[in-house]
């Protein structure tokens, strides 16, 4: 059964291809179908810009197709990034520069107020379009005073972990993939994916 990831970012498609290894799936992004087009994320919600992309993608391509919108939830900031996650603080900004400015808008925030958390819902739609199911998943943090680790990506070296004392970027990609809020978000959307795999057959 082919899937169609709603990415150009390969290694996003790798790592959902990775969380269901066991499932007979081929894994496909953007890029493997020529697909060069991007959606404009116009939802004021994860839910609306995955349904959106899932959406428009299935009926481009007529294939199943699996999309998600994920971001950082601050709370001494009323939210922010939130939807705006991947464009904060404007255009061309590396992922560097952003944590950095959220960094310095968290400078005078004590230890016990920088909760946060990462949040993501994934999409699935038929190759109609329609939509077939959604999931979602969190996981919780504090934002650190400065940033630590080499992995990952985003985010990940300013988000603290209490219960490990690591950042996101410090911890290991199979630990990552048990906690992250894609990790639970894929790991809710397993069995309807397995369904699909079944009735395929």
């Amino acid at each position: 059964m082919k899937l169609l990831v709603a990415t150009h970012n390969q290694g996003k498609v790798a790592e959902f291809a990775q969380m269901l290894a066991d499932l007979q799936i081929e894994w496909l992004g953007l890029d493997d179908v020529g697909v060069t087009a991007d959606v404009a994320e116009t939802g004021g919600t994860f839910r609306a810009n995955a349904v959106l992309k899932a959406a428009w993608y299935a009926r481009a391509t007529g294939l199943l197709t699996l999309a998600d919108d994920s971001g950082l939830e601050v709370d001494a900031l009323n939210g922010e990034p939130g939807v705006l996650t991947a464009r904060y603080g404007g255009p061309g900004l590396s992922h560097e520069d952003q944590y950095q400015l959220l960094l310095e808008k968290m400078r005078d925030v004590p230890e016990p107020e920088r909760t946060a958390r990462f949040r993501c819902v994934i999409a699935l739609a038929g190759g109609d379009g329609r939509l077939l199911e959604t999931s979602a998943g969190v996981c919780e943090g504090r934002i650190a005073l400065a940033a630590a680790g080499a992995g990952g990506f985003g985010y990940d070296p300013i988000f603290y972990l209490p219960e490990r004392e690591q950042t996101m970027a410090q911890v290991g990609s199979a630990v990552k993939q048990q906690i992250s809020h894609r990790g639970q978000a894929m790991k809710a959307l397993a069995p309807r994916l397995r369904a699909l795999v079944e009735a395929a057959a």
